[in-house]
């Protein structure tokens, strides 16, 4: 008989063990939900499923009686354009001088100090003197998520640059290759996924930046919205919004994830 430690679950049971704490939160919630409700029918702190229902169906199918938006649809579309631009940009920046850190001696030893200082600085703490350079509109937002995650990027490269095995870089230069070549041929196709596992590690953080800086200053967004109900104590609002911001979260990793596996095949396979 097989030890404990070395037993895999099939599919079936990898999806049941992994859905199995979130029926058991939804049972939690349901049955705290419910002796709430029967103290206090008015309580708004845990509503029922039913009436966050009703909230979620009012904001994605019904227009705003002001505007004439969805507003569910209208928040979405306004944070993942934030969050699309703001790490897109995150990423490139990541790539550029993660590489160039990783690869070039003179580079890493002139940027590598700097990069390290500004990734110590919390970016929350830069988010006013931000309001203040780049106004309340969409740039300070992105500039937030950029700042706050580009440093990581840029080290995380640069570290897997460092690790390419030097015999490998030495073959290339015996073969005739200059610097130029190796960063294309060699650097580059080694360090894009990654980049993209990179990515996937700094998505919690953008979020968090992204609905911090909605939160503070922003007219539409899932994290405007949060923050503009939350004094009216609308958990019917909030809570759907919280799950919600999840799941995108969730589906982008996920998309981010499939894409690796087609694209670098040869890199899953060496990670298992």
């Amino acid at each position: 008989m097989k030890k404990l430690i070395n037993r895999q679950p099939g599919i079936l049971g990898r999806c049941l063990l992994g859905l199995l704490p979130f029926v058991l939160i939804l049972l939690v919630y349901q049955s705290a939900s419910s002796a709430r409700l029967a103290e206090n029918p008015d309580d708004r702190l845990l509503p029922a499923f039913s009436t966050m229902a009703e909230t979620v169906e009012r904001l994605a199918f019904e227009p705003n009686r002001r505007t004439g938006e969805y507003v569910l649809w209208a928040d979405t579309l306004a944070s993942l354009k934030r969050l699309a631009l703001g790490v897109g940009i995150a990423a490139l920046a990541g790539l550029v001088f993660g590489i160039a850190t990783g690869a070039i001696p003179y580079v890493r030893a002139g940027l590598s100090p700097v990069i390290t200082g500004i990734s110590l600085v919390p970016p929350m703490a830069l988010l006013p003197i931000l309001f203040i350079v780049f106004g309340l509109d969409e740039l300070s937002k992105v500039m937030l998520i950029i700042i706050g995650i580009t440093p990581f990027i840029i080290r995380d490269l640069q570290g897997r640059a460092l690790e390419i095995p030097e015999e490998q870089l030495i073959k290339l230069q015996t073969l005739g290759a200059n610097t130029w070549q190796i960063v294309l041929r060699l650097v580059l196709p080694q360090i894009m996924p990654r980049l993209i596992n990179a990515v996937r590690l700094s998505l919690g953080s953008a979020w968090l930046f992204l609905i911090a800086a909605e939160a503070i200053a922003a007219t539409e967004g899932l994290g405007y919205r949060i923050f503009l109900v939350r004094r009216y104590l609308s958990m019917d609002v909030i809570l759907p919004y919280v799950v919600w911001i999840t799941l995108l979260a969730f589906l982008i990793d996920f998309a981010l994830r499939r894409y690796s596996q087609w694209r670098y095949p040869w890199f899953h396979a060496s990670q298992r």
